[in-house]
């Protein structure tokens, strides 16, 4: 049996239009995938990044607002384990510059043997019961509001010198001795030898001006931490802008992009959650590697002090990476994002008709809403995120109620969103027929 020719023509063209097909299909395969493969490392880097970030805006803060870096200290001058340590601090101090023996000198050359009789027995207690009420009353200095006045003027002062401690530089009220960063305590001093006259010890007028230092942080590595700080603070503002555009660039570079930009929200929400367990780790670290003569409480204290804004800005990270990340999987095609979109409609559509059955008419308002409710919506985001760039220091909770408030917004547009009802269409056959039982229908 003779083959058919055109059939034979027909498959041959099909083949041809297959192998076409499938070479410029290829191509198109591996444009994604390289796309892919850069959209994945943006995202990657944004996730690095963002601890980072975190930190040199940290860093930054500290060093350029003054403000903020008295907020940031001021809590210790009410926390009992720092009372407690200055309290002894300031009493050695006080106490090494009492000139007990000018005293002593100025007692008769008739008496001094009996003087120094009595002083062979009472010596110790006399030494005991000075310092006891040096102690009494530098503690009772420092539990007051003068102290936290006084405490504020300190930090105000360090302020100035706290980039010295970036620097490695030393002098100023901060100062760095070896693995040390220490604060001067000398207005504290003052303070209370104005407090020792005061109440009758008149001996204390001689005390010259002292400066002593306390120890904010003691660890070995305070050099390595230096020249990390310093980076970040010449990074500055920069970092954190990096990992924004690096999120940006993957999202936009990615396939599916509400996919993207759900695994770079959560990416580096994850790695503002490493900082703070990093946080936590390096604190037992340094803690346990602390000299035994080292306050325990007042060295937790101080640390956690420190760190507080730190990790204030860790769970505003977080917290709104969870926020964008969820923003992104609602918008998207997923079966379950479609259902909870379901329900949020029908839900506040419901209730618009129950208003609606109650006499509600939302009239033009309506209108106007189910016409530009899409635009209303992104400028309601667009607010939000004007406003949460233009926030001196927003945190989570910050983060949190703009959401809830954004969210609120939303509802309302899905409750006002009332479209013209449509005019009712006229009959297809021309004007209706008489009725059946022959009776003209009434006007």
């Amino acid at each position: 049996m003779a083959a058919d020719p055109s059939g034979e023509r027909e498959l041959a063209e099909l083949r041809e239009r297959i192998a076409l097909l499938e070479r410029r299909k290829v191509p198109g395969k591996e444009h994604h995938r390289v796309r892919s493969f850069f959209a994945v490392l943006l995202i990657v880097l944004a996730a690095v990044l963002t601890p980072l970030g975190v930190v040199a805006a940290w860093s930054k803060s500290q060093v350029t607002d003054t403000d903020r870096f008295v907020a940031t200290m001021a809590p210790l001058a009410a926390d009992p384990s720092v009372q407690n340590a200055l309290t002894n601090r300031v009493t050695t101090a006080v106490m090494q510059q009492l000139p007990i023996t000018d005293l002593l000198n100025e007692v008769a050359p008739a008496d001094r043997p009996l003087l120094d009789a009595a002083l062979g027995k009472v010596g110790p207690a006399l030494t005991s019961g000075l310092t006891g009420f040096v102690h009494d009353q530098v503690l009772r200095f420092v539990q007051s509001d003068a102290f936290a006045t006084v405490w504020t003027g300190v930090l105000r002062n360090a302020h100035a010198a706290f980039d010295k401690v970036l620097t490695g530089q030393g002098g100023g009220a901060v100062q760095i001795k070896g693995d040390t960063v220490s604060l001067d305590l000398a207005p504290v001093v003052a303070a209370v030898k104005d407090r020792l006259v005061a109440n009758g010890l008149g001996l204390a007028s001689k005390i010259p001006e002292v400066h002593t230092d306390y120890t904010l942080v003691q660890s070995d590595a305070v050099r390595k931490a230096q020249t990390g700080l310093r980076l970040l603070d010449l990074a500055g503002f920069w970092v954190p802008v990096l990992a924004v555009l690096c999120a940006v660039g993957g999202i936009a570079l990615a396939v599916r992009h509400r996919r993207a930009a759900v695994g770079a929200a959560l990416g580096m929400a994850a790695g503002a959650v490493l900082l703070g367990v990093g946080l936590s780790v390096f604190r037992a670290l340094y803690l346990d590697k602390l000299p035994a003569d080292v306050d325990q409480a007042a060295a937790m204290a101080v640390y956690d002090t420190l760190v507080r804004y730190l990790r204030a800005g860790v769970r505003m990270v977080l917290a709104l990476g969870v926020v964008i990340a969820l923003a992104a999987w609602l918008t998207g095609g997923g079966r379950r994002a479609g259902w909870v979109r379901h329900l949020w409609h029908s839900g506040l559509g419901a209730v618009r008709q129950a208003a609606e059955g109650l006499g509600m008419r939302l009239g033009p308002v309506g209108r106007f809403v189910h016409r530009w409710k899409s635009w209303l919506g992104w400028g309601a985001v667009a607010v939000a995120a004007v406003v949460l760039l233009t926030w001196s220091y927003p945190t989570g909770a910050v983060v949190l109620w703009m959401a809830l408030v954004l969210l609120a917004f939303l509802a309302v547009l899905e409750f006002l969103d009332a479209p013209a009802p449509a005019a009712a269409a006229p009959p297809a056959d021309g004007p209706a027929g008489p009725p059946a039982d022959g009776k003209a229908s009434p006007a």
